[in-house]
């Protein structure tokens, strides 16, 4: 694998990013993988995954814990994962404050965050030769706004399903432009694996340090964590097939690959349109349906063209300074590359 060169700094930075893209990982239809990808980190990510494999395993039963720490590039996967426990405890938690209040404000600012991708993305691409991977772009952008349109189902726990959604939620960090949380959301169990679920852990770590061992006694608790372990577990299994699948095409189609991934980053656009009404399913007394944990079941999304209007102009601000955030990350990053 590459050596890749850092300075104290530089791991502060991945820390920040590795929160951005465990936030990211946890909105529908954000890419946490279009973070790694715009942050500078993204063949690295990918290439440090596909160290968990044969060799691993022999240093480990070896107990030369010292070299397999080494060749896992641990420094590195340390201060990133380190990141994501951070975000799923805290910036999550804010965001889903932010959407449940500013809902509309928190989708421009992610659309104009894409299309800051979009411009990132772009720069490693040879934009004249489009005949050798341009239907490669089209086809990411059409399976991208396809799958905006497709209706959620109803939830699921039984375990096998939940490891299977856990093998195809980290799509989203090994692919950008596919956004696994939102998935999560098509196969309906967003809420019960990235809201009950981690609420689940997050309340037991509290009762733990605080002493009350009780927490363990209540089984709609112990249900939410074994289905979050079981989630966990089906999402390394993913994180590892998916990386050496990519990692192979990286290495040999790099910008086929990248022509693909753009393509998704686009039709990732229909799915965080701001303008959208949420349709959940009403029985015949004009009542929401909820499913068995008390949640509104969502049936499908309606997207309209917005009025001019005084919420209208901040909706473009936000969508402005997203891009602005984004593309001034990645022009940072360039100058950070070139001083590398």
């Amino acid at each position: 694998m590459k050596t890749y060169k850092r300075y104290r700094l530089d791991y502060v930075l991945l820390l920040l990013k590795g929160i951005a893209m465990g936030a990211a990982n946890k909105v529908p239809g954000v890419s946490g993988g279009v973070v790694a990808l715009v942050g500078g980190f993204y063949e690295e990510f990918i290439y440090t995954l596909q160290k968990f494999n044969r060799k691993l395993a022999l240093l480990l039963f070896s107990k030369r814990f010292k070299s397999a720490y080494q060749y896992v590039n641990g420094d590195f996967l340390a201060v990133l994962l380190s990141g994501f426990v951070i975000s799923y405890f805290s910036i999550s938690k804010l965001l889903d404050l932010l959407i449940l209040n500013f809902e509309r404000f928190v989708w421009s600012a992610f659309f104009g965050m894409i299309i800051g991708s979009i411009y990132a993305v772009q720069k490693d691409l040879k934009l004249i030769n489009l005949k050798n991977w341009g239907f490669l772009l089209i086809f990411g952008v059409i399976a991208g706004i396809s799958v905006s349109f497709l209706e959620p189902q109803a939830q699921n726990d039984n375990l096998w399903f939940v490891f299977f959604c856990g093998i195809i939620s980290v799509s989203g960090m090994t692919l950008p432009g596919f956004s696994g949380s939102f998935v999560l959301i098509l196969l309906g169990n967003y809420v019960l694996l990235l809201v009950d679920a981690v609420n689940a852990l997050f309340d037991t770590i509290i009762a733990v340090f605080t002493g009350n061992f009780g927490i363990f006694n209540d089984s709609e608790t112990t249900r939410l964590l074994l289905v979050l372990g079981i989630f966990t577990l089906g999402s390394i299994v993913g994180l590892v097939l998916f990386s050496h699948l990519l990692g192979y095409v990286l290495k040999h189609y790099k910008r086929h690959t990248l022509a693909l991934i753009l393509g998704f980053i686009t039709g990732s656009l229909g799915v965080v349109w701001p303008w959208k009404t949420t349709v959940f399913k009403i029985d015949s007394l004009g009542n929401r349906m909820s499913d068995a944990n008390g949640h509104d079941i969502v049936v499908s999304y309606q997207r309209y063209l917005p009025e001019w209007s005084q919420d209208t102009y901040a909706c473009i601000g936000f969508i402005i300074l997203g891009i602005v955030i984004v593309v001034g990350l990645s022009l940072y990053d360039s100058k950070i590359s070139q001083r590398g």
